[in-house]
């Protein structure tokens, strides 16, 4: 038991050192094709963070995040995906971008370290 705890105690170690990146895409953007004298104004983002660690453990999030227009709007078809992401990351507060990335480490240190299994003994 100890040699287990060891164990689990050493991956969480190296998973630290090692710090998974993760990775945030966009699936969609909804827009408005009329807002005042703009159109074209994306309203809402949705989003998935993802990530993954040596052994192919991994976790994920996904969700949608209301944006409002500041300033001179970027044309529509010039929206980069960094962009979007970055407006996510924006209208979600690093708070929760923080709390979401930490999620996903959970996840991935669940399947890495599993607590409960299941199945039939035939």
């Amino acid at each position: 038991m100890l040699g287990k705890l060891l164990l689990k105690q050493l991956k969480i170690n190296i998973q630290k050192e090692n710090k998974m990146a993760v990775t945030w895409t966009i699936g969609t953007m909804e827009r408005d094709l009329v807002q005042g004298d703009n159109t074209d104004i994306v309203t809402i983002l949705h989003w998935r963070a993802s990530d993954e660690d040596a052994d192919g453990n991994t976790g994920s999030a996904y969700g949608t995040v209301g944006v409002t227009l500041v300033g001179t709007p970027t044309p529509y078809a010039d929206i980069t995906e960094t962009q979007a992401i970055g407006w996510a990351k924006d209208a979600l507060g690093a708070d929760e971008v923080a709390s979401i990335e930490a999620g996903i480490a959970s996840q991935i240190d669940a399947m890495a370290n599993p607590t409960t299994a299941s199945g039939v003994t035939w």
